[in-house]
């Protein structure tokens, strides 16, 4: 898990967080210096209220209902003193996907009656699988997603083969109605990571008209995903151990901010 920490910390560094106001911390190395904030939220909770909001049974182990609270600690500024002084309050915000809210809703509970200021949380949009929007993305299985470190050739077979299209039975059919712009997966990513508007909006009206075919779309979508991958393959490539060590020690950051 440790590895796995690094690794992703590199792909988060490789997006082009500036260092003097980025801290990236492990909870492994870091709760010691938030473990007050956690027991203090573990005072507020019961074990009745953690199986009520996720559904843990007695077989559960206690792993389980104590890691909410580590979960909940980083909201709350004063679990940084380094970055935000022993008893600051600053408000939070949280970027997450929806599967992670009930923890959120729970420190927004907590908060008062700790007296720290509720964190607001921000909803990542949920990204269907290449198959369509009724599947899930798995790491398992590699032709379920583009992956950051597949090669322009894997991203444009997995595309070509496995991008579920909004396309017709037959190009007569797909000229005369047009493609189905609402469950077109090339269409779909094309809305995240096009971000050209105009060209994205062209594309929706060659493909929603039929001018556009769905190889055509699945080409334009391979063209831009491509040089993303490209991008933060390259970018990625310049982050060390050492960097990451760096993003991770524990110093005062370039930051102010106002309660």
């Amino acid at each position: 898990c440790k590895k796995l920490a690094i690794e992703n910390a590199k792909d988060i560094i490789a997006c082009g967080f500036d260092i003097n106001k980025t801290f990236i911390f492990r909870d492994t190395d870091y709760i010691g210096h938030m473990f007050s904030n956690v027991l203090l939220i573990q005072k507020c909770l019961t074990a009745n209220q953690i199986r009520g909001i996720f559904g843990f049974d007695l077989s559960a182990n206690i792993g389980k209902y104590m890691y909410p609270a580590i979960q909940a600690a980083p909201s709350f500024s004063s679990s940084f003193p380094h970055i935000f002084g022993d008893d600051s309050d600053y408000p939070c915000l949280i970027p997450c996907a929806i599967d992670q809210d009930p923890f959120f809703r729970m420190t927004r509970d907590v908060a008062p009656r700790l007296h720290r200021v509720k964190p607001a949380v921000i909803h990542s949009k949920f990204f269907p699988a290449l198959q369509g929007s009724q599947t899930k993305m798995s790491a398992s299985n590699e032709v379920t997603a583009i992956f950051m470190t597949d090669t322009p050739q894997q991203i444009e077979d997995k595309i070509r083969a496995h991008a579920f299209s909004g396309g017709r039975t037959t190009v007569e059919e797909h000229r005369e109605k047009g493609g189905d712009l609402k469950v077109d997966v090339p269409y779909q990513y094309l809305n995240v990571f096009q971000f050209d508007d105009d060209k994205l909006k062209w594309v929706g009206e060659e493909f929603g008209s039929g001018r556009m075919l769905s190889g055509d779309i699945k080409k334009q979508l391979t063209n831009v995903l491509v040089e993303i991958v490209q991008k933060h393959q390259k970018e990625r490539e310049k982050v060390t151990d050492e960097v990451v060590k760096e993003y991770m020690r524990i110093r005062p950051l370039n930051f102010k901010g106002n309660k």
